[in-house]
């Protein structure tokens, strides 16, 4: 019959099937499935910024989340400052975002950060982006040094 719908139980097999898929990308290293591996694009910034903590623990690389940086007026520093979304090893500023468009203000923000730090390098993250093969992105990464 045309435009007949699948009963309940074609479509629980659909989706076992599709689960069954991605657990099999998950084991092989592919990406194919959906969030295996990085998350997809649409999540809250506080979900990416977990995403590469999660990569420096096995590897021992310190860092801090929500760093705090002084901030300076007149030579008083106040009580309010920037809070950075991660700093690694006290040496690299990483801000997180997902975006459409990495714009100048976002660049600038990083630029800003950095100059009070003692860091040598900042990164900027787009986790709204499209990844090439190999895991390379495209437009999703920024470097800034001071």
């Amino acid at each position: 019959m045309v435009g007949k719908q699948p009963g309940p139980g074609r479509m629980e097999r659909a989706d076992s099937t599709q689960r069954s898929q991605r657990a099999r990308d998950h084991r092989e290293g592919s990406d194919a499935g959906g969030s295996f591996g990085r998350p997809d694009p649409g999540l809250l910034e506080s979900v990416y910024a977990a995403c590469p903590c999660r990569e420096l623990e096995p590897v021992n690389l310190a860092y801090e989340r929500q760093a705090s940086l002084a901030v300076y007026y007149e030579d008083v520093r106040l009580a309010c400052g920037y809070r950075t979304d991660i700093i690694v090893a006290q040496d690299v500023i990483l801000e997180i975002n997902s975006i459409e468009h990495i714009l100048p203000l976002y660049e600038a923000q990083v630029l800003t950060y950095l100059r009070p730090s003692s860091c040598k390098l900042g990164l900027l993250r787009n986790f709204n982006t499209v990844l090439l093969k190999n895991g390379l992105l495209k437009n999703g990464l920024r470097r800034f040094i001071p």
